[in-house]
């Protein structure tokens, strides 16, 4: 007998440690088959004995990969003539006017600006983003915002897993909704939308972040261990992730009253140690397949400036027309960028994933164990770029294990912050050379996937 689309989720994905949480299978299982459980690692399905998911659940699973080709040619009619920046319409710099919306965000706040103007136009009755604190301080969970105070209210980044497409199964129908996600979940999202999902067909807008590496949420507690906070002793009240100025600062309130402030270049110390799988193995870092992707605009420029500058990039005419409504009514300030210096701002993770990623899974697949197949190989891909990504490789696995998780929460933030900050920078300018060789003319060459 052949294997259901459960087993074959459950042995293929799931066990073998490659599911994304992005909850799309769980959104597609029939009423009461399946439910997300949190891990310290991330949000993972658990299936019924009785669940009989459609074929389509296996199809669209990011855990086994993308078929990026394809994709681009069904959703844009065409590959990147840029395969670091994907399809767009144009690129800009800039910042919310609103200076409210502008400092509570995590760069310049223009995600939440232009979803608050998608709302107050009508263009949709609600907007699904994702929101720290639901249920619990330490937990963030997709919600759907349907006034601009509760879109406002979820501004701010959040670095821990989040199973967005799971909310598909709880949309009203008839009512046009905006969302916010991942680039795995956009992806998974633009496939389900070409299959005649219905309740995908109801996002009528996509907007997502640059997407770099997400957090396993163990590591609120090892950071709280670094400052003396045993577990279970003095509860998180809140959590913010990019409080305060750009680039902003993690915050924790305990229950006790206690305030922590970390700068976010020096709790960068958690992500050898905690980064996620799904951070390792998909090759999309600018949100590709977003009508709308936002990042941080990283240049000593709008640093000297201060105040929150996001790159701005817009993937479809609707999407251009309504940055130039918006521009026009004085609710964006931005000026035009050219396409190839704003990817330099982000040139370190645009090779961690585009090449990285690849390298990886490759590896992963000669060492027996299950990696997700994108269809795509980089080209060029020079040995030396290899031989890094090993190194890069090692230290993950090394800093993954129990043990070196136990010695860094017992070692104090001031000054495992500090230091891992200088050796990050040390390390960013000793690879740099092999890193960025070869990258301004990367090309991607299709391959077969593996069924």
């Amino acid at each position: 007998m052949a294997e259901s689309v459960v087993e074959r989720l459950n042995r293929n994905v799931i066990a073998a440690g490659i599911c994304t949480g992005c909850g799309a299978c769980v959104a597609l299982a029939p009423t009461g088959g399946a439910a997300l459980i949190e891990t310290a690692e991330g949000p993972l399905p658990r299936f019924a004995p009785s669940a009989a998911l459609p074929d389509l659940a296996w199809d669209v699973c990011p855990g086994r990969g993308v078929p990026y080709a394809a994709l681009y040619r069904a959703h844009y009619g065409c590959v990147p003539d840029n395969w670091l920046a994907g399809c767009f319409e144009a690129v800009r710099t800039g910042y919310a006017a609103d200076p409210v919306i502008r400092r509570n965000g995590a760069s310049g706040g223009v995600t939440t600006q232009v979803l608050t103007h998608l709302l107050d136009t009508g263009r949709i009755d609600a907007a699904i983003v994702v929101r720290q604190g639901v249920p619990e301080p330490e937990r963030a969970s997709p919600v759907v915002a349907r006034t601009a105070a509760e879109i406002q209210a979820a501004a701010q980044s959040v670095y821990i897993p989040v199973a967005v497409l799971s909310i598909l199964a709880q949309l009203q129908p008839g009512l046009r909704y905006a969302m916010t996600c991942l680039p795995d979940q956009a992806a998974v999202l633009r496939r389900l939308q070409q299959a005649g999902h219905p309740a995908a067909r109801q996002i009528r807008y996509v907007l997502g972040p640059y997407t770099g590496t997400a957090l396993a949420p163990g590591a609120i507690a090892c950071y709280l261990r670094s400052k003396g906070v045993r577990p279970g002793t003095d509860p998180v009240a809140s959590l913010k992730w990019r409080a305060g100025e750009w680039p902003g600062y993690m915050e924790i309130v305990l229950a006790s009253g206690k305030v922590f402030r970390t700068p976010k270049v020096y709790y960068n110390f958690l992500i050898p140690f905690f980064v996620t799988q799904a951070s390792l193995q998909g090759m999309d870092f600018a949100n590709e397949f977003c009508d709308l992707s936002v990042g941080d605009a990283w240049s000593p420029r709008f640093e000297a400036l201060g105040g929150g500058h996001s790159v701005i990039v817009t993937r479809t005419k609707e999407m251009e027309s309504i940055i130039r409504e918006m521009e026009s009514q004085g609710l964006l300030v931005t000026e035009a960028a050219d396409p190839l210096r704003t990817l330099e701002m982000h040139g370190h993770m645009l090779d961690f994933k585009k090449r990285g990623s690849y390298i990886r899974n490759q590896v992963r697949r000669r060492l027996g164990l299950r990696a997700p197949d994108h269809g795509l190989r980089p080209v060029p891909l020079p040995a030396s770029r290899v031989a890094v990504e090993l190194v890069i490789m090692l230290l993950f696995a090394v800093g993954r294990t129990r043990v070196a998780r136990w010695c860094v929460a017992h070692i104090p933030e001031r000054v495992i912050g500090p230091l891992f900050n200088r050796l990050r920078l040390g390390w960013k300018a000793l690879s740099k050379p092999t890193k960025r060789k070869g990258l301004g003319t990367l090309a991607m060459q299709e391959v077969a996937r593996e069924g």
